[in-house]
């Protein structure tokens, strides 16, 4: 590994700690350095807090001048809620930038490297930029379709059951897969059910770690439901942070939608499909446009159904727990192909490990099925 890519991976590792908290822009670290010594180093938290160019600048202060300044993505060159970053570098004196990634951001997109050049620094692109392009598939994903980066989690027996015949799946999994769940919804500014899971299961859908405040950030709360049967004494009303429901109902202005409302619940009508429920195409653009570029789908077996029919899922997380229940509700019901061939594809899979549970990630194939 060369030094370039050790100080790169350093950048990378800070750039996680935004994980989840920064849509709609990406995830960034930075690292300066000077004469071989790390002088500065920073990390884009929050949407709208300074991005990670400016906090390492700020720690390295005077010695930022003629240093070399090692970023996941580029600089930005735009003002949107903060400054241009590239501007901060010049102003800052640096000699020369090392990017791991261009920005697909139209007002991005080779501007920033363009006015570091032309402001005389050196600047080196492609350093783990593989890397740094998987640590933001969301973002990109976000940028080339316009919706949120689809991850449907699952929780199933061996055998494929995710609940009973009774509905009862309380619980699948081991406390420790548990805690990865919790750890996954830590990295998505958004989490959705279908209304038979909120009905069914009554989740809290807030990340529920050891040592982390509750009053915390929490992702939103997405409910897809078709006609507004969400009960307004659900979990999802009661506790921090935002629930956000998509109904095909036309008329929310009364009735079982003041109710929700009145728990502080926002209504969004979208258009239905032919069997008058909830457009699932259209409630993801919709939450694409207000810049959620990834969701967590935690759905039941109709909602994640629908989302596999249309290839709306991008990548799985399917935790498996060796339990046998021989009879129960499947993991997805409404996609009923004839043929093995007709499958739905993943690839990049990993298996790993947790407590007694496996699971399995992969990412579903956007190719054809080959037959």
């Amino acid at each position: 590994m060369s030094e370039a890519e050790r100080l790169m991976q350093i950048a990378l590792r800070l750039a996680e700690l935004g994980r989840g908290q920064t849509s709609p822009n990406p995830m960034v670290g930075a690292v300066i350095v000077q004469h071989g010594e790390i002088v500065g180093q920073g990390a884009h938290l929050k949407a709208g807090g300074p991005h990670a160019e400016v906090h390492a600048l700020r720690m390295a202060g005077d010695r930022a001048k003629g240093a070399t300044v090692y970023v996941t993505l580029e600089p930005c060159a735009h003002v949107g809620r903060t400054p241009p970053c590239a501007d901060a570098l010049i102003e800052a004196g640096v000699a020369e930038v090392v990017v791991a990634c261009t920005d697909p951001n139209p007002e991005v997109s080779g501007a920033g490297i363009r006015r570091l050049q032309q402001a005389g620094i050196r600047v080196t692109v492609g350093v783990l930029e593989k890397q740094a392009q998987a640590l933001n598939e969301a973002y990109f994903h976000w940028r080339a379709t316009g919706r949120p980066f689809v991850v449907w989690k699952c929780a199933a027996t061996l055998d494929g059951y995710i609940a009973t015949h009774q509905g009862d799946s309380r619980y699948v999994t081991s406390p420790e897969a548990r805690q990865s769940v919790h750890q996954l919804r830590q990295e998505h500014p958004a989490i959705a059910v279908g209304v038979g899971t909120l009905l069914a299961d009554n989740p809290q859908l807030t990340i529920r770690l050891q040592g982390r405040p509750l009053n915390a950030w929490q992702p939103l709360r997405v409910v897809f439901d078709s006609n507004l049967r969400s009960r307004p004494d659900a979990e999802v009303f009661q506790g921090p942070g935002k629930t956000l429901i998509y109904t095909s109902v036309s008329d929310v202005k009364g009735g079982r939608a003041a109710q929700l409302q009145a728990r502080g619940a926002e209504i969004q009508v979208v258009e239905a499909d032919l069997h008058g429920r909830v457009l699932l195409p259209a409630a993801l653009n919709d939450l694409g446009q207000r810049g959620l570029t990834s969701v967590l789908v935690e759905a039941g077996p109709t909602v994640a159904g629908a989302l596999l029919r249309d290839r709306l899922v991008d990548k799985v997380v399917y935790y498996i727990a060796p339990k046998l229940l021989g009879g129960g509700m499947t993991a997805v019901q409404g996609r009923d192909p004839e043929r093995m061939s007709e499958a739905l594809r993943l690839t990049r899979v990993s298996v790993s490990q947790i407590g007694p549970d496996l699971r399995v990630e992969g990412y579903v194939s956007k190719l054809d099925t080959q037959h």
